[in-house]
């Protein structure tokens, strides 16, 4: 039997001074320590408990704490990590909302400073050097979790669902700490058999607030907290509501919230957009050796974190309407949203191929996205890879780079014609890469996974080739449906500004036209690629999101101008 001594050597420490562990300097620690107040805890006593939400900040000043994972049915407690007096406990769940995973609680008998988490927010929000220390800390230890699989969440189902994709993509986007297990090994019949759940029941996500059939991303949202929730009596009012966390929704997001706006961003699935699926990103300013998508979106994620956006997904907005003073803004759980102002950066939907059987294979051998996640569920099988443009390109590289044989399928006659030419030499250099020009995709095969396609050239020949996934990249169009007031060009693309053709009563009621970026609805602006004109392209989102935000100040301040850091 181990001595206590050897127990507590297997328990993790994160060494003071690295990033996990920062050493706080004696003004940081004093700053943050007027915030609150010193409470004595008992040996055993939890400072908080796997599911709460809304955690205060802790900061050690006598004695140890044990950061746990509870004990399940299948599964005794766990200690994850061990904190003693001096260091800080939290990591990111404390700025977005998500109830904790893990519980805390105390060794021994000690002291605790006790900090609200809305005075380390405003605190963060000021002081720009512990905001940073804070925020790498808090990332560094979300890393930690992601890479100990076996203490949060799990995924039960099987591979190549699309249920479970559409799950496992929501995790990863959200960087939520999980476990994997296909139902159809030995340790996921296992987990099965515990929980008492049935095949037809599957996917089903095991969080230590219970067990959940048939899940969705919305139901573990919900779960896990990060749902829209109005914490308070304001708390369903903003002063800005970004819909859509592309890089331009998140640019929205970041650059309201720097300059004081109360900001609320909400996405149908995840943060990210369709810049999250990019494998690379080579154009994009300041990055010289390209950045993936999922970089992007953490960085840019974690940046409105830092200014104090609060980020609501999946939630889908389903109508909008506007008043003298307002936007209502109505989501399909019910609520309603009030804003002094609105961005639209929902981005536009991916086109789809008018092929039998493809709904029955979408989200688990058809992919809109090339990332490791889809990678993975092919292995190094043959795929297809259907589009003209870079974003096919990249993904064409991306998948050969990771073992598969790459078909590029391009419907025109040169792959020249809409990929930028550093891609195009690379992509005809690659020796797992073919190119089949003046081709289209005709039939589908498989039983409950694609296997193989058809493929049909311009003279009418046609020839079936082995695929294990088919990544679809032909364009997009916007869904703007749910706007049903707004002007919109023949495509369906939102119009702004001077586009919009002329102004109704309302705006001759405001005594004014619409602003750079102003639909044709008062107070509701478009950026990024539901807007008419726009670039489609990265770059060109993130500052339209950004300089729709100017806009945004004049109509909450019409008197004033916007911000002279505005940038």
């Amino acid at each position: 039997m181990d001595s206590e001594g050897d127990r507590q050597q297997e328990v993790f420490r994160a060494p003071a001074g690295t990033a996990a562990n920062p050493v706080l300097t004696p003004d940081e620690m004093a700053g943050i320590a007027a915030l609150g107040l010193t409470h004595s805890f008992r040996a055993g006593e939890y400072l908080f408990q796997a599911g709460d939400a809304d955690i205060d900040f802790f900061v050690i000043e006598e004695g140890e704490v044990d950061v746990v994972q509870e004990a399940t049915a299948d599964s005794p407690e766990r200690v994850v990590s061990r904190w003693q007096a001096g260091e800080f406990l939290g990591e990111l769940n404390m700025l977005n909302g998500q109830r904790s995973l893990l519980s805390a609680r105390m060794i021994q008998p000690g002291l605790v400073r006790r900090i609200p988490l809305a005075s380390l927010r405003r605190r963060m929000a000021v002081d720009h050097a512990i905001a940073d220390t804070l925020l790498s800390a808090f990332r560094a230890r979300r890393r930690l979790l992601m890479s100990t699989a076996d203490m949060t969440l799990q995924i039960v189902g099987v591979e190549g669902s699309p249920d479970a994709m559409a799950l496992r993509r929501y995790v990863a986007r959200m960087e939520l700490p999980h476990r994997w297990v296909d139902a159809r090994t030995d340790a996921g019949r296992s987990a099965l058999q515990v929980c008492g759940v049935v095949e037809d029941e599957l996917p089903v996500v095991i969080t230590r607030g219970g067990v959940h059939r048939r899940a969705t991303p919305a139901q573990l949202a919900e779960a896990l907290g990060l749902s829209f929730r109005a914490r308070d009596g304001a708390g369903s009012r903003f002063d800005l509501v970004v819909i859509g966390a592309g890089p331009s929704g998140l640019a929205a997001g970041i650059y309201g919230a720097s300059e004081g706006l109360s900001t609320l961003v909400l996405d149908e699935l995840a943060p990210g957009g369709q810049a999250a699926s990019s494998s690379r990103i080579e154009n994009y300013l300041g990055f010289p050796d390209g950045l993936s998508g999922a970089d992007l979106t953490e960085l840019a994620a974690l940046q409105a974190l830092k200014f104090g956006v609060r980020f609501s997904a999946p939630t889908r907005v389903i109508a909008l309407s506007t008043g003298s003073d307002a936007v209502r803004i109505e989501l399909d759980s019910g609520d309603a949203v009030h804003a002094g102002a609105v961005i639209v950066a929902t981005g536009a939907q991916y086109r789809r191929l008018p092929l039998d059987r493809w709904a029955e294979f979408e989200g688990g051998s058809i992919f809109f996205a090339a990332t490791e996640l889809e990678a993975r569920s092919c292995g190094a099988r043959p795929v297809a890879v259907v589009g003209g443009a870079n974003s096919a390109g990249q993904a064409a590289l991306f998948l050969a780079d990771q073992g598969s044989r790459v078909r590029l399928i391009v419907r025109g006659p040169s792959v020249r014609a809409g990929m930028s030419a550093y891609l195009v030499d690379r992509v005809l250099g690659h020796p797992r890469i073919d190119v089949l020009t003046s081709t289209q995709v005709t039939r589908l095969h498989g039983r409950s996974q694609l296997d193989a396609i058809t493929v049909t050239t311009a003279d009418g020949g046609s020839h079936r080739i082995d695929a294990a996934g088919l990544f679809c990249f032909i364009g997009a169009h916007p869904g703007t449906e749910w706007i049903s007031d707004a002007e919109r060009d023949d495509s369906g693309f939102l119009l702004t500004d001077a586009d919009i053709p002329a102004v109704g009563p309302a705006w001759q009621a405001l005594n004014r036209r619409p602003l750079p970026f102003e639909t044709s609805l008062p107070r509701v602006f478009a950026a990024g690629d539901v807007r008419h004109g726009s670039m489609k392209r990265v770059a060109a989102a993130v500052g339209e999101g950004s300089s729709a935000v100017a806009s945004v100040h004049r109509v909450l301040a019409p008197d004033a101008v916007a911000p002279s850091g505005q940038k």
